[in-house]
């Protein structure tokens, strides 16, 4: 390389970041020739060191804009979630659980572990948790993407713990491209339709460039209710259709009511679970208890619509200094569609001369046993009472009684729950570069950016106005008759809920959460003008400085925040306004110590460190060290070994920080107060009336609805850095005997103390009641627990029943550990050209142990496994999967086959375990799921030199989902009956695309 080309190299780039994989992605011919004849930058994604000729030591998995063209994808969290070692999170998949972005989640360890990167540099968060929303990359300009794992803290920020995504935008731009696609499932859903359209040009004989991309993007829903495989709610434990508690007719509890005969609280086999009545249209109590088939309402994929722009452009204003600038906004809109709000588990107050109020249930609701003292059972109102009390002429009357029950009814007449997110996303940076001398140059930048993402629910009904409403002194008038009351009909069947009545209960709500970031940097880097003894290359160095200030603030309506109010809503939605800053300056070093020596072709020595010091508005700051260093050596051409080691702390972010304690929604199939267990345990009987149940539930508490158990959940300003070792160490291989091959194969290892992070549903559980023979009514890891005061259940309304306690600390350790293995070959059959790529990932271990301070607490595993428990992070993470491209090139067209394997999964023993043994866990049938193949075939053709035509079907041989039941994971990612974000759920779908080009 000529000096001319190395200092159009350097000033060619915003921070040089170079890119160290040479096996990770196919290598297209027409790749390749367009590499060679730009003459641009190259991209370095692990190093801020400018030196094109230096392979640094940390891996990097690269996915080329010919893959994405290839497998026709739409979003750049598509792109990454096929990707072995990367752990599906939430994206368009996920519906239930979905706020209306994507995140990435690097090898498993959560979406909060990693840094998002466009052309090296950070771009505002979408969320307080600081995440970046992948629904903003403008990947019609993305020329690759680069996945960087470990050792990116000292280039890239301490909290780089599990590594980076780069997305890489093409350079100097000149034409016009356009771009247009269509993509449709074979049942004829989730059509998603985008168009692209980029204009660039090179200006003033080539010493500047502006490049202009807008785009648009729509998607259609997939409903659950349009496959048979999820028509139905399936209960994972039992294998039956089970639906949800929160059902039409409606259903009540108080406490167990008392037999008449023995004056004890009443097992009546005729109706299930004692203290729970749902009245058929006759107003009787039945004995099998309605649900309600949630499932058709609920979405496999999120509708989604798209407005992007992005700009950027550079402009040499001498040779010895450059200017350049970047600009991004988008405006995307997510909605979630789920089934029908109501009241669930929500208290109300009934008058027994309510108009409405059947006669058989007046005489149960009368019957419920209201004592607080074990042995003494009294019901609330005697026959005679109850009768007078039937006849009341208003609340004046002397006769006139009420009682207070909880209420489970879900509202149709309503309509299913629908949460639109409006998220609108600028970012914009400005920057000047240069050179110092010919081999050292600098680089100056700031840039800001803002998300707002505007949540706007409804059909919601309001549990305020379900109280008022059932406080009726006749059909028509409330006895609180403010706000237009219209007295609703709680005991009837599906419609008996009146239009006027339903336009009562429900109202609209939004919360809106805007973050920012503010940035700027400064960067020297270059060589140091002299080499190693032994070595050719001189010695590279860089030093810097930034300064990043964050700030997220979310802002929720009075019902949004309001505990239990609006149905189904899964918790209040608190304000929160935090801010940190964060100044930090890093060096890195690059040195090579011998070259072209005997079994010493190269060996380069790598260093890096980083020190942070952090302020947190309203709290003590600190300051952290962060360091790595690694090494390669090639004993001969062809073949090079490689490795680093680094330590790396994540600081908590400001959901972490801010967040007031509220209490929300978790996932727990069984309870260990439910069913008959107190009655025949003593130690366990204490313990339940311990955490608030009522003395007469013992007997008839059910297990959560839906297997969702109330959590209360929130921050700490206490908190302090995770502590995270990462090392790598592998090889490269690039036989002369075999041109155009290439191999890396490396083992990753990542420890993280001091997790920040909450308790495992089931670590909670255990730590409790993990020996009930040793139980304690006063151990305080039981008596934090609270119960629902009416039903003493570990569910219902959350502004009486905190549930689970799981506050946010410091106490947790995550590991993981495995192998990725990367390989390319190119080779020329005669008649063809063949592409051949691999990328697989084996992961041996990855541990999250929530509270290593309890000797209780499990250390669990959970590769190859599925539960509540192992979707702390994300969803499904097999041990072994791998993803291969076979593409045939010729004169004017390229045939391509990817094969996507995903190793068999089972059941977590533990979860198991925690269930009280296989008697009580899932059905035998859905204890594991075989390995899963998937195929997608593309077909594209040259139509002409300007015109591209492109055709993909999409899971190929339309490979349905493994059928495992809602109620074996998290909400979030076990839905449908199955893992919608590991497994396909949508079946074979077609795909075209034409790209227009001058």
């Amino acid at each position: 390389m000529t000096k001319t080309q190395y200092s159009k190299l350097k000033l060619g780039a915003a921070p040089l970041v170079l890119s160290v994989a040479l096996a990770s992605a196919p290598a297209y011919a027409q790749d390749a020739q367009d590499s060679a004849t730009t003459g641009g930058e190259i991209v370095v994604t692990g190093t801020l060191i400018r030196n094109p000729n230096l392979e640094q030591s940390t891996p990097v998995n690269v996915t080329t804009a010919d893959t994405i063209e290839l497998k026709q994808s739409n979003t750049a969290e598509e792109v990454l979630r096929e990707l072995p070692g990367v752990v599906p999170n939430i994206g368009s998949a996920v519906n239930n659980g979905n706020a209306g972005a994507s995140y990435v989640d690097l090898r498993g360890l959560g979406s909060v572990r990693n840094i998002v990167l466009l052309n090296g540099n950070r771009i505002a968060p979408s969320d307080p948790l600081g995440r970046v929303d992948l629904n903003n990359i403008p990947l019609a300009l993305i020329e690759r993407v680069d996945a960087l794992t470990g050792a990116a803290v000292t280039t890239y920020g301490a909290d780089a713990i599990t590594g980076v995504v780069n997305f890489i935008t093409k350079r100097d731009f000149a034409g016009l491209e356009v771009t247009a696609s269509e993509q449709i499932t074979e049942r004829g859903d989730g059509n998603i339709f985008r168009v692209d359209a980029t204009i660039g040009a090179n200006f003033d004989d080539g010493r500047g460039n502006a490049v202009l991309s807008i785009g648009y993007q729509q998607a259609d829903p997939v409903y659950q209710g349009a496959r048979s495989f999820s028509l139905d709610t399936l209960d994972s434990y039992s294998n039956t259709f089970f639906g949800s508690g929160t059902s039409v007719p409606s259903r009540f509890s108080g406490t167990r009511p008392i037999d008449p005969v023995t004056g004890l609280p009443s097992t009546d086999p005729a109706v299930a679970n004692g203290g729970v009545r749902q009245i058929n249209a006759a107003g009787q109590a039945v004995g099998t208890f309605a649900t309600y088939n949630f499932n058709p309402f609920n979405i496999f994929q999120t509708p989604f619509e798209r407005f992007n722009i992005y700009g950027q452009g550079n402009y040499e204003v001498s040779d010895a200094i450059e200017v350049y600038a970047r600009g991004m906004f988008s405006k995307n809109t997510v909605s979630t569609i789920i089934a029908p709000s109501g009241s669930f588990g929500g208290t109300v107050t009934v008058n027994l001369n309510n108009p409405f109020l059947p006669a058989a249930l007046r005489s149960q609701f009368c019957a419920f046993n209201t004592s607080t003292t074990e042995g003494v059972y009294t019901p609330r109102f005697s026959t005679a009472e109850c009768a007078a009390a039937a006849t009341a002429t208003g609340r004046t009357d002397p006769n006139y009684r009420e009682v207070t029950v909880t209420l489970n009814r879900r509202t149709p007449e309503v309509g299913p729950r629908i949460s639109d997110y409006q998220t609108t996303f600028f970012d914009y940076r400005v920057g000047a570069r240069g050179g110092i001398t010919d081999t050292i140059d600098w680089n100056i930048e700031g840039s800001y950016g803002e998300s707002e993402n505007i949540q706007t629910i409804k059909n919601y009904t309001l549990q305020s106005r379900f109280r008022q409403a059932s406080l009726a002194d006749n059909t028509t008038t409330c006895q609180n008759n403010t706000n237009g009351c219209v007295p609703v009909n709680l005991f009837g069947p599906e419609g008996s809920i009146t239009p006027a009545m339903a336009d009562y209960l429900s109202e609209n709500s939004s919360t809106t959460n805007r973050t920012s970031l503010a940035q700027v940097r400064a960067i020297i880097s270059g060589d140091l003008g002299f080499t190693s003894p032994g070595a050719v290359q001189p010695i590279g160095f860089a030093i810097g400085g930034e300064h990043r200030k964050y700030r997220a603030q979310q802002a929720s309506d009075l019902l949004a925040k309001t505990p239990g109010e609006l149905g189904g809503a899964g918790g209040a939605a608190p304000d929160i306004d935090g801010q940190y800053a964060v100044y930090e300056a890093y060096a890195e070093l690059v040195a090579p110590l011998i070259e072209d020596k005997p079994f010493f072709e190269n060996l380069t020595l790598e260093a890096g460190i980083r020190y942070s010091d952090y302020s947190i508005r309203g709290a003590a700051g600190y300051d952290t060290w962060t360091w790595k260093a690694g090494g390669s050596w090639t004993p001969v051409n062809g073949f090079k070994l490689r490795g680093n080691y680094s330590r790396a702390v994540r600081a908590p972010n400001i959901g972490e920080l801010f967040t007031p304690l509220t209490v929300g929604l978790t996932n727990l199939g069984i309870d260990p107060c439910a069913g008959a267990a107190p009655t025949t345990n003593a130690n366990l009987r204490a313990v339940c009336l311990a955490q608030g149940a009522p003395v007469g539930t013992i007997g008839s508490i059910t297990n959560p609805t839906a297997a969702q158990a109330n959590i209360t959940v929130g921050g700490s300003l206490a908190l302090q850095p995770e502590k995270a070792n990462t090392w790598t160490i592998g090889a490269v291989l690039q036989p002369s005997f075999l041109p155009r091959f290439s191999m890396s194969i490396d083992y990753y290892n990542i420890k993280i103390n001091n997790v920040i992070g909450a308790p495992l549903p089931g670590d909670i559980i255990s730590t409790c009641f993990g020996n009930l023979t040793a139980a304690s009514a006063t151990d305080p890891s039981c008596t934090i627990i609270r119960r629902n005061p009416f039903t003493g259940g570990l569910d219902g309304d959350p502004a009486i029943t905190p549930g689970l306690f799981g506050q946010t600390n410091n106490n947790g350790r995550l590991f993981t550990d495995g192998i990725d293995l990367l390989m390319n070959w190119n080779t020329d059959l005669g008649f063809a050209s063949l592409d051949w790529s691999f990328v697989g990932n084996w992961t041996n271990s990855s541990r999250f142990r929530s509270d290593v301070n309890l000797a209780t607490s499990i250390d669990r595993e959970c590769v190859g496994y599925y539960s509540v428990n192992c979707s702390f992070t994300g969803s499904i993470q097999p041990e072994l999967q791998f993803s291969q491209r076979f593409t045939l090139g010729f004169d004017k067209v390229d045939l391509s086959l990817l094969w996507r394997w995903i190793d068999g999964v089972e059941f977590e023993p533990q979860q198991i375990i925690d269930d009280g043994g296989p008697a009580n866990s899932v059905d035998p049938r859905f204890l594991k799921v075989k390995s899963a193949h998937y195929f997608d075939l593309t077909g594209r053709f040259n139509v002409s030199e300007n015109l591209v035509f492109t055709a993909t079907v999409q899971n190929l041989l339309d490979k349905q989902p493994p059928i495992l039941g809602n109620t074996i994971g998290s909400t979030t990612y076990n839905s449908g009956n199955t893992y919608p974000s590991t497994y396909d759920a949508l079946g074979r779908r077609y795909a075209v695309s034409a790209k227009l080009k001058f």
